[in-house]
């Protein structure tokens, strides 16, 4: 028989959810309440087109400054203007839409390069190859600029993480938290060119088109604080598993050995998901073709810019502030991807014939549908926002509003920065979230003298650095069952608490950068600045 005693030894023993842990479960409740985004967004579509025709019908007006069109009158929806406008462009809106071809062109590279198994591989070398004190710095390198590989960095990284440490000696959780908060906190950040890059710009472009204020935004314009930050946080990643996370874990004592049997999950055998830290003989090979393609790939791309006269070059013989370089972006990241990609899958023949090649890229676009579905009714939203004028009209009063309180200044993009850090706890697509603040903050920055890649690259802080935090992500899930393995009583609020402090220290290492580059003006990308 239990006695009261030993009851009440029980209870203390299993204390009860705390304040942090009421706090998550807040957020996962109100998140759960958020329609989903294709909901979301075809939800702000009608209330556009009902504020449209409410505005338009009580003649609100708004005037760009500096334009010489002079005043311009709301468009309302519902008005015989506005049904005509949706039945002619519908299509055209939707294939317009700038992010839609860019992310699919680079998606089809970063497709190849990762079902032929090429990212993963080099992933498994880079782990491979690295002594026992160096592992929590490769690992969160490798983690930061494992967002080439999109959200397969957060599902292959950690897991593989974990393995590489318990073979070096080190605790394998601190592998596989280490390398998932790093993952996670810093997405948006990377030494390469990556489809969130493609997306991101396209946003912005579609979203300042309502102004027509500041540079025109490509895929590399926030490349050079991407490329800075994503090598400090590297470091500091490493500094975290090494310093914090990992004695923090040996305090508590947690096993080095899992706690189930592991089993192979079902399904087919691809190369791109293969755990095993040791590389195959073919593996190797393909590596050694996959470098040698890419040395020619980057011998062509630079025949085409050194020399004098290059075909890449501008007018005056320069790549600023416009070249074909520039526009050309979008082809060059395909293909350093795709064609290391084939050679890789051909000396390890995972592509055997030309339909092999073509049904790798298929899989890709499929995996990809839901972004398409998402494409089509985002993109309707802000070419109507765009179409009937609020937009610019929201970013004018706001400017205004700004500009009267005096709060215009850095203070003002750290607020936004906050702002994008809390929104992105509910809404866990960043390329929605994106869509729906850059239609308002990026005109109404714009108008303030801000160029749009500076607050493009602002969302990426807040964008990034609460990912680790949102008890909605799904990745968060799959860790846990990681986890759970080690630890099989923890809760995601085990994760996000030592995730946590990762977040904190790449928020203040991030902004802290952010606010170099606008008081001193250095340039962010080729040819973005952080004031107009």
């Amino acid at each position: 028989m239990t006695t009261p005693s030993r009851k009440r030894e029980r209870a203390s023993a299993e204390p009860g959810p705390g304040r942090i842990a009421r706090v998550l479960d807040g957020i996962e409740r109100v998140g759960n309440r958020i329609p989903d985004p294709f909901v979301l967004f075809f939800i702000l579509f009608a209330v556009v087109a009902v504020v449209s025709t409410a505005m338009a019908a009580n003649g609100a007006s708004y005037e760009i400054p500096g334009s010489e069109e002079g005043p311009q009158e709301i468009k309302g929806f519902f008005t015989a203007e506005g049904i005509t406008w949706l039945t002619t462009t519908l299509v055209e809106n939707f294939v317009g839409f700038p992010p839609l071809g860019v992310v699919l062109t680079v998606l089809l590279g970063v497709g190849i390069a990762q079902r032929t198994g090429l990212l993963t591989a080099l992933v498994r070398r880079a782990f491979g190859r690295s002594p026992r004190w160096l592992l929590p710095y490769v690992a969160s390198f490798v983690a930061v600029s494992g967002s080439i590989m999109s959200d397969a960095a957060m599902v292959v990284i950690p897991p593989l993480a974990a393995m590489v440490f318990k073979a070096a000696g080190r605790h394998p959780v601190a592998g596989l938290l280490g390398a998932y908060a790093t993952a996670t906190a810093a997405f948006s950040c990377s030494p390469f060119v990556t489809s969130t890059d493609a997306l991101l710009s396209g946003i912005t472009n579609a979203a300042a088109a309502s102004v027509e204020v500041g540079s025109h935004v490509s895929p590399i314009s926030n490349y050079y604080i991407t490329l800075v930050i994503s090598l400090i946080l590297s470091v500091a990643g490493g500094f975290m598993i090494d310093r914090v996370l990992e004695p923090a874990i040996l305090r508590r004592g947690i096993s080095r050995d899992r706690a189930a049997a592991e089993e192979d999950a079902p399904g087919e055998d691809r190369p791109d998901e293969r755990m095993d830290p040791e590389l195959s003989p073919a593996e190797r090979r393909g590596l050694r073709w996959a470098g040698l393609a890419l040395l020619l790939t980057v011998a062509g791309i630079l025949a085409l810019c050194l020399p004098g006269g290059a075909p890449m070059r501008n007018e005056d013989g320069a790549f600023l502030p416009e070249s074909p370089l520039l526009d050309s972006v979008v082809f060059f990241v395909f293909t350093v991807l795709a064609l290391p990609g084939v050679a890789y899958g051909i000396a390890t023949r995972v592509i055997t014939k030309g339909a092999d090649l073509a049904l790798l890229m298929g899989r890709t676009v499929k995996e990809m549908s839901s972004f398409v579905v998402l494409a089509f009714v985002m993109a309707q939203f802000l070419a109507l926002f765009n179409w009937s004028g609020i937009s610019s009209w929201i970013a004018i009063q706001g400017a205004d509003g700004l500009e009267a309180t005096g709060f215009t200044g850095f203070p003002a993009i750290l607020c936004f920065i906050l702002l994008a850090f809390c929104v992105n706890l509910f809404i866990i697509s960043g390329s929605a979230m994106w869509a729906l603040l850059a239609a308002v903050f990026v005109p109404m920055f714009a108008l303030l003298g801000y160029e749009p890649g500076f607050i493009q690259a602002a969302f990426r802080i807040g964008d990034s650095v609460s990912n680790v935090l949102s008890p909605l992500s799904p990745y968060l899930v799959i860790i846990l069952g990681f986890l759970r393995a080690y630890e099989p009583k923890a809760g995601i609020g085990t994760v996000i608490a030592r995730c946590l402090p990762f977040t904190a220290l790449f928020l203040v290492l991030w902004t802290a950068l952010l606010a170099l580059f606008y008081f001193t003006g250095l340039p962010i990308g080729p040819g973005m600045h952080p004031r107009i």
